[in-house]
């Protein structure tokens, strides 16, 4: 549990300060959810807490059934969100290059649009950077918090943890030592120093927090988007460790089907009970009638139970939570041997995922073409509104969420080509018959010297053919 108690700091205005303190009463309110939606995604979730204290033993209540379909929600569909740059004209394309390769956003975004999906929203952050123009980090809701101005249209203010989350390991509360506090007119940098917050301020022109965020499934209820993990997902992820557990206990008890001996003397009832384990495994059991009687023993054995209730019921759920979450049933577990489903059918059932990821890439991409204004304003240390037609334009780009083969792009690449003939020499072309960027740099690279190297020998055979003349 992370605490933010500021109490008064020195530096801050009034209305910073009820800022401030608005931003950390969200930031408290909402710490228990997305500690629940962390232990969802990581899969720790245990049979106490799923238990509806009918079927499953009490005993067993701190058992954990390994289950990742929270993970998978969320993975899924991040990993079809494939942010590949930033598009422009002229300079602003190749400054924008530099700030996404120095600021690492391919890897940086990857890691954010899980946090995004897992949240339902993350928060991207810019400051002035004396090396790089402008630094960006992304920040998930269990290190910031912001308010949303339905009025502007955008974050009216924000706060993000900047020190370092202590290991896991680490159990306990945690208070952190440096907050950034984001309004429209400065950064506040909020320090922790003997028990004391104080604040250092650093303007900035830009007109609104140096602060964006990027949304997933947002309605005008929740601005700040919806996650992927919502309420009836985990429901749906319960009740699937739940009849795990149960098949688990069920199999446990299959293997050792319930048998009864009945007629038999007291000392032979004393013989079986004192060694269940070795009157199971024996291949021999033998027994005398019983003198008080005269009857003989009779043996038997109760019906062996199925898992095949089980095994129904976790099929049903499976396909249940892939119509929820638009996975298909294969990523959910589900195989039919049978008749096993054709590359045409899983393609189709993918679709609505597709769409999502369309859908993710749109939202994603407004918020990206935002944080690259903002950066590029921030790197000639101006504002938004000086910026140039070529910098206003940078907007960026994703390949494919459908994740067609080599083969299927290369031959759309091909027809391409034969009808632009300078579509050939482009990047883009190499990229859909298969290259990726290593590989472009490289063949640009040897085209380049063997251009040179032709040039060459054609000099030399000129200067030869003057000197004979």
């Amino acid at each position: 549990m992370t605490t933010l108690n500021f109490g008064a700091v020195q530096g801050l205005t009034g209305a910073e300060r009820r800022q401030l303190q608005d931003l950390a009463g969200v930031y408290q309110y909402h710490q228990a959810g997305n500690n629940v939606k962390d232990k969802y995604y990581e899969g720790h979730v245990t049979l106490n807490d799923v238990n509806l204290g009918i079927a499953l033993p009490g005993g067993l209540r701190n058992l954990e059934v390994g289950c990742n379909w929270g993970k998978k929600a969320v993975d899924a569909l991040a990993d079809r969100s494939m942010f590949d740059g930033f598009v422009g004209s002229g300079q602003a394309a190749d400054t924008m290059a530099k700030l996404v390769e120095d600021n690492r956003l391919l890897a940086q975004y990857s890691k954010a649009c899980r946090d995004e999906l897992k949240y339902g929203c993350v928060f991207a952050t810019l400051s002035a950077d004396p090396a790089l123009g402008c630094r960006i980090r992304f920040h998930s809701p269990a290190t910031s918090a912001a308010l949303w101005s339905g009025e502007k249209g955008r974050i009216d203010c924000g706060l993000a943890i900047i020190d370092t989350v202590p290991d896991e390991k680490f159990k306990g509360q945690w208070r952190p030592h440096i907050v950034n506090l984001y309004t429209d007119e400065a950064v506040l940098v909020l320090t922790l120093e003997n028990g004391v917050w104080t604040a250092e301020r650093h303007p900035h022109r830009m007109g609104r927090p140096l602060m964006e965020p990027m949304i997933w499934n947002a309605t005008s209820g929740k601005p700040f988007g919806r996650s992927r993990l919502k309420r009836a997902v985990r429901a749906l992820i319960d009740d699937y460790i739940r009849i795990a557990a149960n098949a688990t206990i069920a199999l446990e008890f299959d293997t050792t089907p319930q048998k009864y001996l009945l007629g038999v003397t007291d000392d032979q009832y004393v013989a079986v009970v004192s060694n269940k384990f070795k009157q199971y495994i024996g291949s021999i059991l033998a027994s005398t009638s019983n003198p008080e009687t005269g009857e003989n023993p009779v043996f038997g054995q109760l019906a062996q139970g199925s898992l095949q209730p089980h095994v129904d019921k976790m099929r049903m759920t499976a396909t249940q939570f892939g119509a929820a979450t638009g996975l298909t049933v294969t990523d959910v577990g589900i195989i039919n041997d049978a008749n096993p489903t054709s590359s045409d059918a899983i393609l189709a059932q993918s679709q609505t995922l597709v769409l999502m990821a369309q859908q993710l890439n749109q939202g994603n991409g407004d918020a990206l073409a935002t944080i690259a204004r903002m950066a590029q304003a921030i790197a000639r240390n101006t504002t938004m509104d000086a910026l140039t037609e070529e910098e206003t334009g940078i907007m960026a780009h994703f390949k494919n969420p459908a994740m067609p083969s080599v083969a299927v792009t290369a031959d759309a690449a091909i027809k391409i080509a034969s009808a632009r003939q300078e579509f050939a020499s482009t990047d883009t072309f190499l990229e859909m018959i298969g290259f990726d960027q290593a590989d472009i740099r490289r063949i640009k690279a040897q085209e380049q010297r063997v251009r040179g190297q032709r040039l060459l020998v054609e000099v030399e055979n000129e200067d030869n053919g003057e000197n004979m003349g």
